[in-house]
């Protein structure tokens, strides 16, 4: 039987501000928009080439905005996906590995898999990391 992880939600505490976020400048897909009443509104978003959505919303979740940490992204060029979010104006770490002395500054240095990373956080304060994974040098 397979187990597919397919939607995480995300607590924010401004919906559209986020959906903005999500969208303009991670480059999201909106695949759903919907609200009943007051009280409940779900909007599903997808990573580019993603599997697994994001929903943020309202009356979804008792967590605190802000309260997600280390959400992970994995990309095959941490180079050039640190590029393309900075283009879009987020405020996003350097890239970094985690070696003898522990966190190290620059790309892992043989650039093996799961071993670069870079940081974000959503307006919120949810985090993100970004990892590398499939790299071709």
């Amino acid at each position: 039987m397979d187990w597919k992880l397919e939607l995480v939600i995300v607590p924010v505490s401004d919906v559209d501000r986020a959906k903005k976020f999500y969208i303009d400048q991670l480059g999201f897909a909106e695949d759903v928009d919907h609200r009943a009443g007051d009280s409940f509104r779900v909007v599903q978003l997808t990573p580019p080439g993603s599997a697994c959505a994001i929903t943020i919303g309202t009356g979804l979740t008792t967590a605190k905005p802000g309260s997600y940490q280390g959400l992970h992204l994995v990309v095959t060029d941490i180079e050039a996906a640190r590029a393309e979010l900075v283009e879009r104006g987020v405020e996003v770490s350097e890239p970094f590995h985690f070696g003898a002395q522990g966190k190290q500054d620059g790309v892992h240095p043989d650039r093996s898999d799961y071993n670069t990373f870079l940081s974000f956080a959503d307006p919120d304060g949810n985090s993100w990391m970004v990892q590398e994974r499939g790299h071709q040098p």
